[in-house]
């Protein structure tokens, strides 16, 4: 069983930067693809960036891209999500998600407990 716990959110003004993190803790981290998402109020949630076991090939939602990233490092369990010249759209509860298709051909998937970013003057 993975836990994953998020931090990192704030109130911020536009134009300015975050860094959210999210820790894991319980499973081989390394093996899970991981993701950010996130909802704003009466929205769906949607898959802000995504990166895969190794930390290539990120892809990223297009009114996010050339503003986020999503670096991770294996060595301390963790994803980060950079985001930075904030606007208000970008306001949200933000989400950590893991998945793997395991040995044997299950797939789990994992969520953390969201993290709020407002961005407001």
């Amino acid at each position: 069983q993975v836990q994953l716990v998020e931090s990192g959110g704030d109130l911020v003004q536009p134009g300015g930067a975050l860094r959210l993190s999210c820790a894991a803790s319980g499973g081989t981290f390394s093996i899970y693809a991981m993701s950010w998402y996130r909802q704003a109020p009466g929205k769906e949630r949607e898959l802000v960036a995504t990166i895969t076991t190794t930390g290539g090939s990120p892809n990223y939602l297009d009114p996010v891209k050339g503003r986020f990233t999503i670096p991770r490092d294996n060595g301390r369990n963790t994803v980060y999500l950079q985001m930075n010249s904030l606007i208000p759209e970008d306001t949200a509860v933000y989400y950590c998600h893991a998945e793997a298709t395991l040995i044997g051909g299950r797939y789990e998937y994992y969520w953390g407990q969201g993290t709020q970013v407002t961005v407001s003057s």
